[in-house]
């Protein structure tokens, strides 16, 4: 057995090297203003940015986070990649029980195979922020976030820490649901405190200020009228007819198609929805991807599998604007091979990563090719 003292010592020395390269990440981006500990109410929605840059959305501190990590050092995990116990390994890291931990989000790095996990220590509003990271080899660690470079950008229009919805569920917790980063920009899919409590925030980077909000409104096919209230769940960039869009999925699961030309401080925009993918679902995760010449969309739910959604005819689409009893619109298989799927996302140009909850409810993350 490795004596204690020669353990501490080589963990020291692993934090010193981690410190590092977030240091090095930081002096290679100029949008990273502060050094120090974020000051992270939690860690929910991930997203990479430029090469170094992870941003992270703290929904109970309504902000959206810039942190230097790593930068990329390439190779990436064959489609066979598997890490299995995911929670109990990053619980034991944090020397809680798996029960009392939540794993968040996940995002790979591009260029390289590291994935990055967002999770919570504990549950409910005071549960604790935590960033970890697996290599392609396997290798587990948690991000030491005591002096990082960092910048900060906070959503002034968030709802209150303290309002409910009718049924008492915390507003905050839905300030923020998704973010992608789009050619220099943040968007931030959430709720806000104005009329229409739909927004999808556009904030450039480097930050400057909390950026334009625009507030959605979509028609909901299953529920039969046009809705402002419930917010985007998951979306992800896609270009139609050569103009940049955001595909957004909805709970119940309205799959609408967003121009970014719209997105205008202070503007009502109303989505085209696309497709009904069917109710009494919540989509987790969405990804849009290219094999064999065509586009497809990749979407992981809490009750209809994992949905392989054709984008042939995404453009000539007509909106749905009448009430639909089942599904319409874009065509989708479902995959029925693909179980208990969380969170997603893409490995490079031939594979993706997901996050599996098995049958003993412990968390994997695996990677296969394209579907």
């Amino acid at each position: 057995m490795m004596p204690r003292c020669l353990r501490s010592g080589m963990k020291a020395a692993l934090i010193v090297v981690l410190l590092t390269g977030l240091t090095a990440a930081a002096e290679k981006h100029a949008g990273l203003d502060q050094t120090g500990k974020p000051d992270l109410k939690s860690a929910g929605p991930l997203v990479f940015g430029p090469e170094g840059v992870l941003f992270v959305g703290d929904t109970q501190g309504a902000a959206v986070f810039a942190i230097g990590v790593e930068p990329a050092t390439g190779g990436a995990p064959a489609a066979d990649f598997r890490f299995e116990g995911l929670d109990t390994k990053l619980a034991a890291l944090l020397g809680i029980k798996a029960a009392d931990l939540l794993i968040n989000d996940l995002a790979v790095q591009p260029g390289s195979g590291v994935i990055y996990v967002s999770a919570s220590r504990g549950k409910g509003p005071d549960a604790e922020p935590v960033l970890a990271r697996i290599t392609p080899t396997g290798n587990l660690s948690v991000l030491t976030l005591d002096k990082v470079p960092f910048a900060k950008a906070a959503l002034k229009n968030a709802p209150a820490a303290d309002a409910k919805d009718r049924r008492g569920n915390s507003l905050r917790q839905e300030s923020i649901t998704d973010l992608q980063y789009v050619d220099g920009r943040v968007f931030v899919a959430g709720l806000s405190n104005e009329e229409f409590d739909s927004s999808l925030r556009a904030i450039a980077f480097p930050f400057a200020s909390d950026g334009q909000t625009t507030s959605i409104e979509i028609y909901h096919g299953a529920h039969g009228k046009f809705e402002t209230k419930s917010p985007v769940r998951t979306f992800t960039p896609f270009v139609i007819n050569g103009e940049p869009h955001l595909l957004a999925a909805y709970t119940c699961t309205p799959l609408v198609t967003i121009p970014v030309a719209d997105l205008k401080a202070g503007a009502k925009l109303r989505g085209t929805t696309v497709a009904e993918l069917g109710n009494m679902n919540r989509p987790l995760d969405i990804i849009a991807y290219e094999k064999d010449g065509r586009q497809f969309l990749l979407m992981a739910n809490s009750a209809r599998g994992v949905m392989k959604i054709t984008t042939d005819t995404i453009a000539k689409q007509a909106g749905i604007t009448e009430p639909i009893k089942g599904t319409a619109g874009l065509s989708y298989e479902t995959l029925s091979a693909l179980k208990g799927v969380e969170q997603l996302d893409k490995l490079g140009d031939k594979a993706i990563v997901l996050l599996v909850r098995a049958d003993d409810k412990s968390l994997n993350l695996e990677s296969i090719p394209l579907p």
